[in-house]
Order: C-alpha cells, then sequence, then structure tokens
C-alpha cells in the first residue's frame, strides 16, 4: 500500500503546529498571482521547507510557501507557488498538496494559472473560468496502486469545475466592470512553450487557453469529492500566424498587471459562497 497517506498525516500534523483553524477553501497561487497572498488576514506563514514530504518550489515568480488565514471572512490555506512536472517533481508530488488542503479539511480548491491565449477573442490580462480542461501532460496523478481511503479508484470528471462557482465568479466580474470568459484549459507538459503547429492543434480541438499545470492538482480534487474553481490569467496572445517569442519574465509581468482582476474574482467568490453551497 503507497505511504501517501501516512505523508499526508504528516505534513497535517506539521502545518497545524503553526495554525489550528480547520480551512474551509485551498488556494493555488500560479505564476505571477502570489499577491493574493498579502491580503489574508491574521496570516501564518509556512516555507515548503519547514513541511515534511514537500519538494522545492523552482519556477519563476513562485514564493514557496504556505499562507493560512483569513479571506472575505473565509478560513483558507493557500499555496504562493505550486509545484510543475516539468521542474522534475513526479506528476503525484505535483498533486500532493491538494490532498493535504482537503485533510486539513478544506472542501472546495480554487487553482489559478497564467496561460497563454489561443482563443482569438481573448487579449493579453483577461480572465477566464474553466469550464472544462484537456489533459495533453499525458500524466495522471491517479495512475499506479490505488489506496482506498485518498478517493475511488475511477472517479467521474464529467464535470470536474463547479458550474455554480463558475457563474459566481462571472458575475463579480459583471459587477466589477471587466471582462471575463469561459473556457477550456489545455494542460501541457512544458517547459517548452508551444510551437506555432502546436498552437494550431489545440485550438482545433477545443482549447481556449494553454498551461503546464492545473490539471494534475484538478484531478486529485475531483477524486477526493471538492468542488473546483479554475481561473486562469491570460498572459501572452498565442496566434500561430503572429507569433512572437514569449518568455518566462514576459508572463509574470502579465500576470501581475492582471492580478487585481484575479483577486476581486476570488475575494467576490469567497464572499458569496455561502449562496451557492
Amino acid at each position: 500500500m503507497s505511504d501517501t497517506f501516512t505523508q499526508v498525516a504528516d505534513v497535517v500534523a506539521a502545518v497545524e503546529d503553526h495554525w489550528a483553524i480547520q480551512p474551509k477553501v485551498g488556494i493555488i497561487l500560479g505564476s505571477g498571482l502570489g499577491g493574493l497572498a498579502d491580503r489574508i488576514a491574521d496570516s501564518v506563514t509556512i516555507d515548503y521547507t519547514a513541511l515534511p514530504h514537500l519538494p522545492r518550489s523552482t519556477a519563476i515568480g513562485h514564493a514557496g510557501r504556505l499562507v493560512c488565514g483569513m479571506l472575505a471572512g473565509v478560513p483558507v490555506v493557500a499555496m504562493q507557488g505550486r509545484f510543475h512536472a516539468y521542474e522534475g517533481h513526479s506528476i503525484h508530488q505535483v498533486a500532493f498538496p491538494v490532498r493535504v488542503m482537503h485533510a486539513l479539511g478544506a472542501s472546495t480548491l480554487v487553482v489559478s494559472n497564467a496561460a497563454g491565449g489561443l482563443n482569438p477573442m481573448y487579449q493579453v490580462g483577461d480572465i477566464m473560468v474553466i469550464d472544462d480542461h484537456l489533459n495533453l501532460m499525458l500524466r495522471n496523478p491517479l495512475v499506479g496502486e490505488n489506496d482506498p481511503r485518498l478517493g475511488p479508484r475511477w472517479p467521474d470528471m464529467s464535470a470536474p469545475y463547479d458550474r455554480q462557482l463558475a457563474s459566481l465568479a462571472q458575475q463579480v466580474a459583471r459587477r466589477n466592470d471587466f471582462i471575463c470568459h469561459r473556457g477550456v484549459y489545455v494542460g501541457m507538459l512544458g517547459p517548452t512553450y508551444e510551437t506555432r503547429a502546436e498552437y494550431r492543434m489545440v485550438r482545433r480541438i477545443g482549447g481556449d487557453v494553454v498551461g503546464m499545470s492545473t490539471v494534475p492538482e484538478v484531478i486529485v480534487a475531483v477524486q477526493l469529492g471538492m468542488r473546483v474553481l479554475g481561473l486562469s490569467t491570460v498572459t501572452n496572445a498565442c496566434s500561430p500566424d503572429q507569433l512572437g517569442e514569449t518568455s518566462g519574465e514576459q508572463v509574470i509581468a502579465a500576470a501581475a498587471g492582471a492580478s487585481e482582476k484575479l483577486m476581486t474574482i476570488v475575494e467576490g467568490v469567497l464572499a458569496g459562497m455561502s449562496n451557492v453551497e
């Protein structure tokens, strides 16, 4: 039997040594989006290096720490920086923190990312609520021996993203007078940005944005029975016929420029969650 269950318990015990409140929501902050952690009140910050079984976060714009506290009156535990398969972590390690959040008490996961815009209607700085995803990482965190204590062997993925939370997110955007799309996220392994041919392919099979994260974490959240809200910040336009060079620094800067909109949505959704439970 896998020791994942024991490892999760070890991390939970370590977190609870610092913060004894049970969170309702787990939040994963993607590239350039870590500023939301600064809005968490009564916060307790724990470096990943102080927790057992967690790898180091090496991606640009990822602080590598857990921030626990209150956001919009809701107890939350937020990852200020995530793990990616392209860093050399196993797909199980990438999704492992979601298991910890759930074991701490979180029943809802809010996951954000920086993504390239495939849909020609999307502009840099726009926010997209994830309605569904395509897993082109060719990896799944549930592959291997199944421990029933961690969830069912064959979780249903017909609706991984909560429709009520998605609608609430768009309502918040409308109230604050900014664009919030709803579409399909395509998860790629990375770390290279896509070729023109790859952009054409993922657009033709239904993708609206493309990135290098999110999918493994959402799969595990669904296995655990969590409600999921996914948010993508469009950080670069991926038109294959007018394609310029993309750098990690440009992506971080674009994500940071749109972070106020993302933070408005997250705080608005948390404030209104009691109406959709």
